[in-house]
């Protein structure tokens, strides 16, 4: 591979010559710009990114990719995955196990966090290519602006859903937990209004959905819809669903020694905060980095309910399920009443 051709060294330039063209919202939900690219927002500093991601990104047919979007459970579906499609080689139950030493980011990394460091002597192209079958990687994008490889490949593509109410919470606290020191946030009220029209990382919510929706039910060989609330309610159920999805079954005798649930126990939200990596360690790049520990917050379902009145949540609930009429996918199920909260109606 030459010079450019995996969106690095002098090729990555024409992507920064791109994306500092595109459309640009000043504001953000958190203290960064976003850009817009084919119907969707990205952080500003992860456009270029994830435009060289697209275009040389090469998928292998063994390749596992988990979408997301940001905060919508992305921390524990790698860990997931991660601890299910490589327990040939690192039991669950094994007090060794790579999740106890390292953080699930660290394992499974962004696609687009490996075009973001551009190091000139471990290019994207090598790293990826150096690592070995099956990999395990993930993404926020919306599916269309993912390489043609990933389709073209055959390779399994898991995506992961979450109530946007309770995503929008989640990612409030995130933002402000890693936002670089002297910087101010967007007060609340005006966040909620820019996500209510659509502009938050790697949205609107309601298309990068819908997106996915619809590549499930026209290829759910290679692609499978998972939601948030499901994996919460019946963890082990969804574990083994997913091992059969990836083709890596769980065996009757696997699961008569329990190895589907110390998988989840492996991943558990108080395990996984107890590592020291995920207390102390740090993920980013050079230009930007913080603590591991902002990916580890509650991790729990209807947390919304203790930050928006009921008819905050219902503007977005309306919003959400107009956008997605006609698809096919409804998040109705998931409707609950809220505790009523005073101010602006978001705290």
């Amino acid at each position: 591979m030459v010079a450019g051709e995996d969106g690095c060294a002098d090729g990555f330039s024409k992507y920064e010559a791109l994306a500092s063209s595109l459309p640009t919202s000043r504001q953000g939900l958190g203290s960064l710009p976003y850009r817009k690219h084919d119907g969707f927002w990205y952080p500003e500093h992860l456009m270029a990114p994830a435009l060289a991601m697209r275009d040389a990104f090469a998928a292998r047919p063994t390749d596992v990719i988990l979408a997301t979007m940001p905060k919508s459970g992305t921390t524990w579906l790698k860990a997931l995955v991660y601890s299910v499609v490589h327990r040939g080689r690192h039991a669950p139950a094994d007090e060794r196990h790579p999740l106890l030493a390292s953080s699930p980011h660290e394992l499974v990394p962004f696609l687009h966090s490996l075009y973001e460091s551009r190091s000139p002597s471990a290019p994207p192209g090598q790293l990826l290519e150096e690592m070995p079958s099956p990999r395990v990687l993930a993404v926020h994008s919306p599916f269309t602006a993912l390489p043609a490889s990933v389709r073209e490949s055959g390779c399994r593509v898991v995506y992961l859903c979450r109530d946007p109410k309770d995503a929008f919470v989640s990612l409030r606290h995130y933002l402000d937990e890693i936002k670089p020191e002297g910087s101010a946030m967007t007060p609340s009220a005006e966040a909620f209004d820019l996500f209510c029209d659509g502009v938050s990382p790697f949205g609107p919510v309601w298309d990068h959905m819908a997106e996915y929706w619809k590549e499930s039910v026209a290829r759910p060989g290679e692609v499978i819809f998972l939601r948030y609330e499901h994996l919460k309610e019946d963890a082990v159920g969804s574990v083994m669903r997913l091992a059969k999805f990836l083709g890596c079954p769980f065996t009757g005798e696997e699961v008569a020694r329990g190895v589907p649930e110390a998988a989840v126990a492996l991943c558990s939200m108080d395990r996984m905060r107890s590592v020291e990596a995920n207390r102390s360690g740090v993920h980013g790049t050079a230009s930007w980095s913080f603590k591991n520990s902002a990916f580890f917050r509650k991790g729990e379902v209807g947390d919304w309910k203790s930050h928006m009145t009921p008819e905050v949540a219902q503007r977005l609930d309306g919003i959400v399920e107009e956008k997605l009429r006609g698809s096919g996918l409804s998040l109705a199920i998931h409707r609950g009443s809220a505790s009523r909260r005073f101010g602006s109606g978001l705290s």
